[in-house]
């Protein structure tokens, strides 16, 4: 009697995950490796990471944890030389790090602004400039390389004294698009990833009454996406046929009307 050996779709990829200690990017990290992905977990949270990367490998998969600050260009850089002399290099990146600090922009939360464009943007970018390299690379000798951007809902609608984190989300959404054409001949697909209300520790930030208040409001009025919903869409972009490339894709609760 033959046994027939099932083939997970992202068999043998290299998938760094940023964000990855809790919320969405801990969510996907575990999907990844469920479809086969060895993981690299990244996020400052030592002690998360390394409790996920035990579950994983629990469950099966593969996972490798690197504690590193996306702001801090170094250390991501020194990441990707470990992926690169470890793991042969990233054929997949899940740029998911991000921090959302609403506030009236009148009340000149400054400290908070520069917050938000040093991880939604400098951080997104420092992950960019170390990992393309690679994708290009592994793009090239594999037929495909994927990276996914963590953008929002945000990037297309108005919530008022949401402007900064709306503003840095928009260059995400615009950045994806513009990389896609450059990288697409290359066999790179680019995503940006546009998630409305998830239940994730982002609400846990939030200190600025009037948002708090209209938070309280959506959660008792719609259901709100869990991590593990977008997470299920990361994991279909990136086991598509290596021809197909959604390049933007917005996943909304069914009752958030904006």
């Amino acid at each position: 009697m033959s046994t027939q050996t099932t083939v997970k779709p992202l068999q043998g990829r290299v998938a760094v995950v940023t964000g990855a200690s809790s919320g969405i990017g801990e969510a996907s990290a575990e999907k990844l490796a469920e479809l086969g992905a060895h993981v690299v977990l990244l996020a400052r949270r030592a002690e998360r990471l390394q409790e996920l990367a035990a579950r994983i490998e629990k469950n099966g998969g593969g996972a490798t944890a690197i504690a590193a600050d996306v702001t801090d260009k170094a250390a991501v850089q020194g990441a990707a030389d470990r992926v690169a002399a470890e793991l042969g290099g990233a054929d997949l990146v899940f740029n998911n790090a991000g921090v959302m600090l609403p506030a009236p922009i009148e009340e000149l939360a400054t400290d908070q602004w520069q917050h938000q464009i040093d991880l939604n943007i400098t951080g997104l970018m420092n992950v960019v400039g170390a990992f393309i390299p690679q994708l290009v690379k592994a793009a090239g000798e594999r037929g495909v390389g994927d990276l996914i951007n963590t953008s929002s809902i945000a990037a297309q609608n108005i919530f008022p004294n949401f402007a900064v984190y709306t503003a840095t989300k928009a260059y995400v959404t615009h950045l994806s698009r513009h990389l896609r054409v450059e990288l697409g001949p290359k066999k790179v697909r680019v995503a940006a990833i546009e998630p409305g209300i998830v239940g994730t520790e982002l609400q846990s930030h939030v200190t600025d009454e009037g948002a708090l208040a209209w938070l309280a409001g959506a959660k008792e009025s719609i259901e709100w996406l869990t991590p593990q919903d977008v997470a299920e869409t990361i994991g279909f972009l990136a086991a598509l046929p290596p021809r197909v490339n959604l390049q933007q894709v917005t996943i909304m609760p069914t009752g958030q009307t904006s």
